[in-house]
């Protein structure tokens, strides 16, 4: 009896920790993830802040228009941030955590924290 309760227990274990781990991916692997959340990892070439939008574009793993992933950091969100994003990450190694959408055919993150980026 001990052992079928071990066993269930590590099963369940073993479950939850798989629902919350994290699938890693390059931003070239991206558009094969939408709705899901991944942990993208790749260069941030460049970005620019829309002022009329309110809006902050950065671009992995390519130039525009030719980025791989578009990471978009709407208005208020951006104040969270301690230097303007679109300067600070550019030429560096960047991973981010989020749900990737499809946005007129190009994968993209929406990033609410700055806690969902992290510099290699």
């Amino acid at each position: 009896m001990k052992k079928i309760i071990l066993l269930t227990g590590f099963i369940i274990a073993s479950a939850a920790v798989k629902s919350f781990a994290q699938t890693s991916i390059p931003a070239k692997e991206a558009a094969k993830h939408i709705n899901e959340k991944v942990t993208v990892c790749d260069t941030v070439y460049g970005g620019k802040f829309l002022e009329s939008a309110n809006i902050t574009l950065i671009d992995m793993g390519g130039n525009h228009p030719n980025e791989l992933i578009t990471l978009l950091i709407k208005g208020d969100d951006r104040k969270k941030f301690k230097d303007a994003p679109e300067v600070s990450l550019k030429h560096k190694l960047v991973c981010v955590t989020g749900q990737v959408i499809d946005y007129k055919g190009k994968p993209e993150i929406v990033v609410t924290d700055p806690a969902q980026i992290k510099v290699q």
